[in-house]
């Protein structure tokens, strides 16, 4: 059968020609003949036989493009070229993977790899399994229930005790198993692997080899068993964690909205669970939203979430009568999660920030530094108004006068999103302390309305302070007017200002306009 010879050319690229002998290769004979069960899964590998081998097959990209395989199906013919794009057997590191073998996949397979193999060949043959005359031909794939015992057995090795054989070889995932002092559970005994306790880690492929010896012919029995760790089924239904019991969600009305719905199932074999969204009203019971139910495989030792979305392309007069409901099914029974939505509370204040700062008498004038009054009502509006584009609410400048003062103050801090207070020792000390007292218990009521503190003079609080208010001092952040480097809005204070105050696009005069605005009014001051 190996008597003649063969010179391949193989063409790479449609023009570059390489040449390769394998006359020696096939005179020589073949490393191993193999013994392989028709439809099941094969493994050849490309490796130089040997006694003490550990390795079974190395699944490396690189090994991939260093290999070169060959096969003849029939004495006398020209061995062919398996293509690295061939889909079976498939090329993956070292070796050939069949999925499955077929009858007509015997043959002799010769392999190449550069710079260590420059050539190995090896029989294939193929019976088919009903042809076995065997009945305990095993199972090749095998599903084990997790800290559990059980074996793992090499198929349709009691075929052949007729026959003297070696002992059985194990490799998982192409490494050989042996005994292992870490590994206490694990037992290699009668030809069979013991695993007193199952963890997930035994999952893989198991490859077992035998030598058969049948009068002057010894072959390999090789087969594979693909070994899958399961749990106990779950016992319980679905566990919705969003939305979880009733849940209410603010929507604006004409507007697209996702709902999510996220369910944990625990683990179950040979059942597909199921969530789904359903729109339950008055005006019909359990309506299915336009959507495809998810069916999911829940096949994870420890369970799995998921999650389904619906979308509505526009939120209706009738979605806000309406109950979400979310269904999620398995073989213990379902669970549901109700999301009801409630029309979103428009913003209806009128000012970005009330400001609020000590008065100055007309007695008190100092024309030789910018006071508390006049940084609240021209440096504030200049930078905050007009270059970031804020509505401030000022006292003198935004309320009509004629009215109750306690009423105002509490009126225009109710219609502002902040309340910028400038401390100082003539705040603290004087009756302006009011206004920090009605905006605290604004925010305590509406929680819109977020308190701004300005340091701009150093001061001690006195005694008196209400409660509320020392409290509000020491726990609400404050912000440290430096009048020596804070004249231009990019320094640090109006960066912390702007942090602290609604989001706003930046409009109005550039960073030339505020520096010679900046420039004019401290001017004044010298």
């Amino acid at each position: 059968m190996f008597t003649f010879c063969w010179t391949l050319l193989l063409f790479i690229k449609g023009a570059e020609v390489r040449e390769f002998n394998l006359t020696g290769c096939l005179h020589k004979g073949p490393g191993r003949i193999y013994h392989a069960i028709t439809d099941e899964e094969f493994i050849l590998e490309c490796v130089l036989p040997s006694q003490q081998r550990t390795h079974m097959y190395n699944n490396s990209f690189l090994y991939k493009s260093k290999m070169l395989w060959f096969w003849q199906q029939k004495d006398g013919e020209p061995p062919k070229v398996i293509s690295n794009e061939s889909t079976n057997p498939t090329q993956e590191g070292n070796a050939l993977w069949f999925r499955p073998i077929g009858i007509n996949a015997a043959g002799v397979y010769i392999c190449m790899i550069r710079e260590e193999i420059p050539c190995l060949s090896n029989i294939i043959k193929v019976q088919a399994k009903n042809n076995a005359n065997c009945s305990d031909n095993g199972r090749n794939e095998l599903s084990l229930l997790i800290e559990k015992g059980h074996s793992i057995s090499c198929p349709g090795i009691y075929c052949y005790n007729h026959l003297q054989r070696s002992p059985v070889t194990w490799y998982k995932n192409g490494i050989r198993v042996m005994l292992q002092e870490i590994r206490p559970s694990l037992k290699l005994k009668d030809d069979k692997i013991h695993l007193l306790k199952i963890y997930e880690q035994d999952a893989g492929i198991y490859v077992c080899d035998y030598v058969l010896f049948d009068n002057s012919i010894q072959w390999t029995m090789r087969r594979v068993v693909r070994v899958k760790i399961i749990a106990q089924n779950t016992v319980h239904t679905p566990n919705i964690l969003a939305p979880s019991g009733v849940k209410t969600l603010e929507v604006e009305v004409g507007k697209p909205l996702k709902m999510e719905c996220k369910v944990y199932f625990g683990f179950e074999r040979n059942f597909l669970p199921m969530i789904t969204w359903y729109r339950d009203n008055k005006e019909s019971k359990s309506e299915p939203l336009l959507q495809k139910p998810t069916r999911i495989h829940a096949e994870e030792i420890g369970g799995k979430p998921f999650v389904h979305v619906a979308t509505l392309t526009e939120v209706t007069e009738r979605d806000l009568n309406s109950n979400f409901i979310c269904f999620a099914q398995n073989s213990v029974g379902n669970s549901t999660g109700v999301l009801k939505l409630k029309r979103k509370k428009r913003d209806c204040k009128e000012f970005d920030a009330f400001v609020s700062y000590a008065k100055q008498d007309s007695f008190e004038s100092d024309s030789t530094f910018l006071n508390e009054e006049q940084f609240a009502l021209e440096v504030l509006p200049e930078v905050l108004e007009n270059k970031y584009g804020y509505k401030l609410c000022l006292l003198e400048r935004d309320i009509l006068p004629g009215g109750a003062y306690t009423d105002d103050i509490v009126t225009a801090i109710q219609q502002s999103r902040r309340a910028i207070i400038i401390l100082s020792p003539r705040y603290v000390n004087g009756p302006s302390i009011f206004e920090l007292q009605a905006a605290v218990n604004c925010a305590l009521e509406d929680n819109m309305i977020k308190l701004i503190l300005i340091k701009y003079k150093s001061f001690q609080e006195p005694e008196s302070l209400p409660p509320i208010v020392k409290k509000a001092l020491n726990i609400l952040p404050v912000v440290t007017w430096k009048s020596s480097n804070s004249n231009s809005p990019n320094k640090r204070f109006w960066k912390y200002m702007r942090y602290h105050m609604p989001v706003k696009n930046t409009t109005g005069l550039g960073k030339n306009s505020l520096k010679f605005f900046f420039q004019r009014l401290f001017s004044g001051y010298q």
